[in-house]
């Protein structure tokens, strides 16, 4: 028997994400609902050669539904997951909802799947960009635990949407042509340029994006005591965000031991070739991957007795980011 599955939000990126895996995963699954806004119902969804009509999003969609994955945003997992896990679903929310909730588990299946039994008929998938971030520090934080970390983003328009990322294409259009350069989705011109991710900036100066890296990431080890920084930034790349990692660790550690517990742990690849100036590239190795990949790997010289190691990371946004770390859960539940 598979699982009776429904998709909040299907018509999004990461909704059309979310049915591109579990056809490539093979996801043991006997129903699909596909579910959205009023603007996409009637709309038609093709999974698996078969034809779906997009329905309308309401509180009593979720009767007999075994997993509910929504990618709706965060005001309508707020409306209606609580009617699902109701109903008897398990939702896996996308949105940032309920990842601070401390009833719900927050969950990157290679850091903490031990977590997902604690559920409570909801489980919080984390931002894109602690996903990112998590998946290769947490085998290094295990062997040798971070006291602090310092994160840098460049994060893709496909963090914004499947309209950020057709209006990034557009902009670049309208700056080689010359043209005025059009901004509906995105907040400025990110065509040819980058700019401070424009979520809201508390009175702290820290921006939502970077807050919640710091507390999801603290959530996620189970560990409050790590010291985190970060600052995000929206780049002209279409999909995959990338990251530079400083690391400052309770022991000495070396790149090549970094390497060595890298080299096995699920989810990384490394990419890291300093002889070619070879490392990991958002569009060329992540974009469309599973994996997050790894490189310039190098010691921190500033940090005293081999302690501190910098990392560069690049991982696709819409799959490890969101739909496959969803889906993972997904089949951890089965």
């Amino acid at each position: 028997m598979g699982a009776k599955v429904a998709i909040a939000g299907v018509t999004g990126a990461v909704g059309q994400e979310f049915l591109n895996i579990l056809e490539q995963r093979n996801f043991p699954m006997d129903k699909l609902v596909c579910l959205a806004s009023e603007r996409s119902v009637g709309k038609t969804i093709t999974f698996k050669g078969n034809t779906y009509q997009v329905e309308l999003l309401t509180e009593n969609s979720f009767k007999g539904i075994d997993i509910a994955l929504f990618s709706a945003g965060g005001q309508r997992s707020k409306d209606f997951a609580p009617a699902a896990a109701k109903a008897g679903a398990v939702v896996i929310d996308n949105s940032s909802a309920f990842r601070m909730d401390p009833e719900v588990p927050l969950i990157i299946p290679e850091v903490n799947p031990e977590m997902i039994k604690k559920h409570k008929g909801i489980i919080a998938n984390p931002n894109c960009s602690t996903i990112i971030a998590n998946v290769p520090i947490w085998p290094l934080h295990k062997a040798n635990p971070i006291k602090r970390m310092i994160v840098s983003t460049y994060q893709a328009a496909s963090g914004a949407g499947q309209s950020a990322m057709l209006e990034l294409i557009e902009q670049a259009k309208e700056v080689l042509a010359g043209k005025p350069v059009t901004t509906k989705n995105l907040k400025y011109q990110l065509a040819f340029n980058l700019y401070c991710h424009d979520s809201k900036i508390g009175p702290n100066g820290y921006n939502e994006e970077e807050v919640k890296m710091v507390k999801e990431t603290r959530k996620i080890f189970n560990c409050q005591s790590i010291a985190i920084t970060a600052t995000c930034v929206r780049v002209p790349v279409l999909r995959a965000h990338s990251e530079s990692i400083n690391l400052e660790f309770t022991d000495p550690i070396t790149p090549d031991q970094v390497k060595d517990l890298l080299s096995t742990a699920p989810g990384v690849g490394i990419i890291d070739d300093r002889e070619k100036n070879r490392f990991p590239m958002p569009a060329i190795d992540a974009a469309g991957k599973d994996d997050i990949y790894v490189g310039r790997i190098r010691q921190d010289e500033s940090i005293p007795d081999n302690r501190g190691i910098n990392l560069w990371v690049s991982g696709d946004q819409i799959r490890k980011g969101a739909a496959l770390n969803a889906i993972q859960i997904a089949e951890k539940l089965l």
